[in-house]
């Protein structure tokens, strides 16, 4: 990309605003330290050390420096220096951040300052030609950040920022944030008692409780199910190994900082597993493979731990201990081409179920260094390709970002609010069946090995679950909500037929409970509103007397006079079907 076309993106707008930032800081909070400021995805931030401690009434004092120096349209002018000029110039202001990067550039690196105003900042650039191009910006939230990202250095204090080339952009983001803050599913979580995190048990380590295991129980089936009619075979592993199993899969070498510490059993080291992998290939090598015997299909919804630093826990989105929908498939190089095809339709078609239909795929080629014959790879990376085009999905292509074991399709799906998620990985493997020497014997009777593909679909029910609440904004179809009707009486009076009610809907297998308290029946409504329950039956003397009940849904429409056995009816197929939408 030419020079002039970066001083006209977004990308460098952002990063000027960057430096804007640090302007107005350095001149409302005199003595701040600089750490970096680039821009980032929708916005910027910037690190700074200073004594004062940001609060989130110092934004708007912030942004209204900001909008005066934008309103002076200073230039944005480059200036080269030596490096023992840099590190003198920056050394005698006590920027030692500044020093310290400029060390670590490579001897004969060109040195450039940008300077604005008063304000000048290390910096390879570009910028926009002068401050009164940047317009549409709003900074949001303050956070703590280690100096590089590593917990043996200083932390600092970062401010982030939101920038768009309009202000329409910019509000619809702010818009589309705010929607996302109410389906945060920390909030919502605790608001609907689906699950808990806390420090008696572990950061990371996720408890289910009754509500959001029913929601998992019903992926797990739905999922099982659908694995049966595509041909897999499920199996079970176990949740640690000895330690000569990961140091064969290359894990002790290559992902070790990931694991935890090994405990001693008998003498020997195991390990709690960070992947499923190694224990599907030893059932593979638990007998003679035939190509016959090929393809091989087998799923797993097995529980991995892996260390996840403190700083990056959020959640459901990012935990410690997370079961993940592992499957692998095993077979020979002619079935290939037809194997991953069915492995991306079948991921579309599990997607499409949940409500999601916007889905984009990411082809990661054949990197410098890689392990395995060339030959394979492209044989691999033309599947994979195959595939997403005989299927419809827009595919993006990462020329060189495959791992150095094998290339991939990453899939990721679109939210309600348009947020992109990753999800769905199809990976091919060259390193596993050639450090596990597995075999089969082809149909010339000789030995050969076979081709391992590694197939996460949901990637995890943990992280897949946080997706899932925001995507519905709790609102989950009939088909996964833990309490699918929830029976009402008005008076007292009504409560044997509302609990006759109660016991014929769950004899029809629907999720039913009561709320049968002597209390108002707007209360209760309120109550159930909060719960996100999908349907409420609301009988009165009105409905004992005449045998029918009042069905209310969802976003306070009503429905009068309906017999419970065409409520009953409806609701079983509408549940049965896995229908996104409701009946009424």
């Amino acid at each position: 990309m030419s020079e002039e076309n970066k001083n006209g993106s977004v990308e460098t707008m952002r990063h000027s605003l960057a430096h804007v930032m640090a302007q107005a800081v350095a001149e409302l909070f005199p003595g701040v330290k600089f750490g970096i400021g680039p821009a980032i995805e929708n916005g910027f931030y910037y690190d700074f050390d200073l004594e004062h401690h940001f609060t989130p009434e110092d934004l708007p004092i912030i942004e209204k420096k900001m909008k005066h120096i934008l309103g002076q349209a200073q230039k944005f002018e480059r200036v080269e220096l030596s490096r023992a000029d840099a590190l003198e110039h920056f050394g005698a202001k006590g920027e030692k951040y500044k020093v310290e990067l400029i060390n670590d550039l490579p001897e004969g690196s060109v040195i450039s300052v940008y300077r604005n105003g008063p304000f000048e900042d290390l910096c390879k650039g570009p910028h926009v030609d002068h401050t009164g191009k940047l317009k549409a910006f709003r900074l949001t939230s303050i956070a703590g950040a280690y100096w590089r990202g590593s917990e043996k250095n200083p932390m600092l204090q970062r401010i982030y920022g939101v920038a768009f080339e309009t202000r329409e952009e910019l509000d619809a983001y702010l818009k589309q944030q705010e929607e996302a803050a109410k389906r945060d599913h920390r909030k919502l979580g605790r608001q609907l008692d689906l699950y808990s995190i806390n420090d008696i048990v572990g950061p990371g380590l996720v408890l289910w409780h009754p509500n959001g295991a029913r929601i998992r129980h019903a992926i797990e089936t739905y999922w099982k199910e659908e694995h049966f009619k595509g041909g897999y075979d499920l199996i079970n592993t176990p949740h640690l190994g000895r330690e000569n199993l990961w140091a064969t899969s290359g894990h002790l070498d290559f992902y070790k900082e990931s694991m935890y510490a090994p405990m001693d059993i008998d003498g020997i080291n195991y390990y709690a597993k960070p992947m499923n992998c190694p224990f599907h290939i030893q059932i593979y090598q638990s007998s003679a493979r035939s190509y016959r015997d090929l393809p091989l299909r087998w799923a797993e919804l097995g529980t991995v731990y892996r260390f996840e630093k403190a700083g990056v826990l959020h959640g459901l989105m990012r935990v410690r201990g997370f079961t993940q929908d592992d499957a692998h498939i095993i077979c020979t190089p002619e079935q290939i081409e037809a194997e991953t095809i069915e492995v991306l339709r079948f991921s579309l078609n599990i997607w499409k179920t949940f409500g999601f239909s916007e889905i984009k795929a990411y082809l990661a080629t054949r990197p410098e260094g890689a392990v395995g014959d060339p030959a394979r790879w492209e044989e691999a990376q033309k599947s994979l390709l195959s595939a997403v085009n005989k299927e419809g999905v827009k595919v993006e292509i990462d020329e060189g970002g495959g791992a150095f074991y094998g290339p991939k399709i990453d899939l990721k799906v679109k939210d309600t609010l348009g947020r992109e998620w990753q999800t769905t990985t199809i990976q091919f493997d060259f390193n596993l069946p050639e450090r596990f020497k597995m075999e089969y014997t082809g149909s010339d009777g000789q030995k050969h090995q076979p081709y391992m593909v590694h197939r996460a679909l949901l990637g995890s029910l943990e992280r897949f679950f946080g997706i899932l609440i925001e995507h519905y904004g709790g609102n989950f179809p009939l088909w996964l909500a833990p309490t699918q009707v929830k029976v009402l009486n008005i008076t007292q009076e009504e409560e044997s037929y509302a609990r006759e009610i109660v016991a014929r809907v769950r004899a029809a297998g629907l999720r039913a409970g009561s709320d049968l308290r002597n209390d108002t029946i707007n209360a209760k409504v309120r109550e159930a509103a909060m719960e996100k329950i999908p349907y409420l039956v609301v009988v009165g003397k009105k409905e004992k007397d005449a045998g029918t009940v009042t069905l209310r849904l969802r976003g306070n429409k009503s429905v009068f006079g309906v017999s419970l056995d065409e409520v009953i009816t409806n609701l079983v197929k509408e549940a049965g079907e896995r229908r996104l939408t409701g009946s009424y």
